[in-house]
């Protein structure tokens, strides 16, 4: 806990319990919100065949749908459990790193 404290710069063991639990409400969330949107959008697994390559193939759209939706919730779910400031960092940060840093400038 104390290297997770140091790190993220948080000073007690309840906002590292918040952090970690909003990694987790978000994770379940964006699956669950997604899969109805999905359905919805008519992309599911039977529109794919049975080899292996369109299987890589719908994995890949379906997390490239998902991850603009655990991007927003985790921004949202930080808020509602207070820690807005260290989620609204983290993303800025890892966008940067994915090349799309120019949608903070």
């Amino acid at each position: 806990m104390k290297k997770l404290k140091e790190r993220w710069g948080i000073e007690s063991n309840f906002g590292i319990i918040m952090i970690l639990l909003v990694f987790s409400v978000t994770g379940s969330s964006a699956l669950k919100i997604a899969r109805p949107l999905l359905d919805y959008i008519g992309f599911t697994r039977n529109n794919f065949a049975d080899d292996w390559y369109f299987s890589i193939l719908y994995w890949t759209v379906r997390i490239l749908i998902i991850f603009p939706i655990y991007q927003i919730l985790l921004i949202i779910f930080g808020w509602l459990f207070g820690q807005f400031k260290f989620f609204w960092n983290f993303e800025k940060k890892m966008l940067s790193r994915l090349g799309l840093g120019f949608l903070f400038k």
